[in-house]
């Protein structure tokens, strides 16, 4: 696992599975647990800042995730094109999943 996340860090995973598995999936995933835990956390009386922090836990994975986007599509060895679209649209993506 270590060993994917360091290959995930270098931009060595191919743009693809980086952007859709590891953005997109995994990152909508945590995104929507997080939402609902902070939601129930708010409903349960605790603290709106717990509730806030719970919500706001994938931030960090989101902008690992972001960073290993941006070094996977530096050397996409494929079309220019998606390269170029995946940098903005990961970081479009990533604050709509840490603001939403």
């Amino acid at each position: 696992m270590f060993a994917l996340f360091r290959r995930l860090w270098a931009g060595e995973e191919s743009l693809a599975r980086t952007f859709w598995e590891f953005s997109v999936v995994y990152g909508l995933a945590a995104n929507v647990t997080s939402t609902i835990a902070s939601m129930s956390v708010a409903a349960a009386g605790y603290s709106g800042w717990l509730a806030l922090a719970v919500f706001l836990l994938p931030a960090p994975y989101m902008l690992f995730v972001l960073i290993s986007v941006w070094r996977s599509a530096a050397r996409h060895p494929g079309s220019k094109v998606w390269a170029d679209l995946a940098r903005p649209a990961s970081v479009v993506w990533t604050a709509l999943m840490i603001l939403i």
